[in-house]
């Protein structure tokens, strides 16, 4: 079983790769803390989303290991405008030889996948930071993910850390990708040289 983890900015297309792709999906977004668990990070006045303090990586890691070795896992479900889980779901894999791990987090379960001896593909989602920040503000609007300040505050923060992120990833082993190579990596196993 593969495990095709697919890292990058928020709104760079994470989740839709993980929907147009040939194989089962984890979002790892899923495994956020409610926003009453105790010491959430804060960053400008309001709980830091980025920061991955506000998320289970240890339950993320269990459900991968699930779905490696049996193939099925039942996840949270998670409600970014509420803030708080609202539910489970469950992920077959059962006629599929990869699935994809996609969010925010991606690059820190890369390291936790390693430390587990699970290996990954790991994939990062190279688009211009102008793009992402567009696609990013768009979709909170639209999904109603907070208020429009904080989304605005959120935003301009995310872009001109955007760079750092990238350069974090490719440190870290993460092959950049477009959108198209990252979609034929869920079909084939390979990802050709950017």
């Amino acid at each position: 079983m593969r495990v095709v983890l697919v890292a990058g900015p928020s709104g760079s297309g994470k989740s839709r790769i993980a929907r147009l792709a040939d194989c089962p999906s984890l979002n790892l977004d899923d495994f956020y803390y409610d926003a009453d668990h105790p010491d959430l990070p804060h960053t400008l006045g309001i709980v830091d989303w980025d920061d991955p303090r506000s998320w289970d990586g240890s339950a993320a890691l269990a459900a991968i290991q699930e779905l490696v070795q049996n193939r099925v896992a039942t996840v949270p479900r998670y409600d970014i405008a509420a803030s708080a889980a609202v539910g489970t779901h469950r992920i077959e894999c059962a006629d599929s030889d990869c699935f994809i791990a996609e969010g925010v987090f991606a690059l820190d379960m890369a390291g936790r996948c390693a430390d587990a001896g699970i290996p990954v593909e790991p994939l990062y989602l190279d688009r211009p930071s102008i793009v992402v920040a567009v696609l990013r503000f768009i979709r909170d609007v639209r999904e109603h993910r907070k208020p429009l300040i904080v989304l605005l505050r959120r935003g301009f923060a995310l872009w001109r850390h955007d760079p750092a992120l990238r350069r974090r990833a490719l440190a870290a082993g993460f092959r950049p990708v477009t959108m198209r190579e990252a979609l034929r990596a869920t079909q084939s196993g390979s990802v050709p040289a950017s």
